[in-house]
């Protein structure tokens, strides 16, 4: 039986979190993104804490998706920035680096974070 997408986005998201890992120095970028909105957030795997976190429905940005999506790197880098991180370790959480995703990464690369 063939798998879902979901299904097939969790698979890759295990492959990929066996692989990478965050911590204070050198946090983990993990992206979520609903049909509706974008959430990112700055994880300490080592800790298991949140450092910084924001989305789309906090900041209330008006626009398209992918334009809310670039506004929420933004802001995250603006945190993190805040918070004394410059550099981050990107994951995607098994989404595609395309569309809302990539906007993300760009608008956190333009706000000043290295990945």
């Amino acid at each position: 039986m063939a798998l879902s997408k979901v299904q097939k986005r969790n698979r890759i998201k295990r492959r990929v979190r066996g692989k990478i890992s965050g911590s204070a120095e050198l946090p983990r970028l993990s992206v979520y993104k609903s049909n509706k909105e974008i959430y990112a957030q700055l994880i300490d795997d080592k800790e298991g804490k949140t450092l910084a976190s924001a989305s789309s429905r906090a900041l209330k940005a008006k626009g398209n998706k992918t334009e809310m999506s670039a506004e929420v790197g933004k802001a995250i880098a603006e945190k993190a920035k805040a918070a004394g991180i410059e550099s981050i370790v990107f994951d995607r959480n098994g989404f595609v680096y395309h569309g809302r995703v990539k906007a993300l990464a760009d608008g956190a690369r333009e706000g000043g974070l290295k990945f």
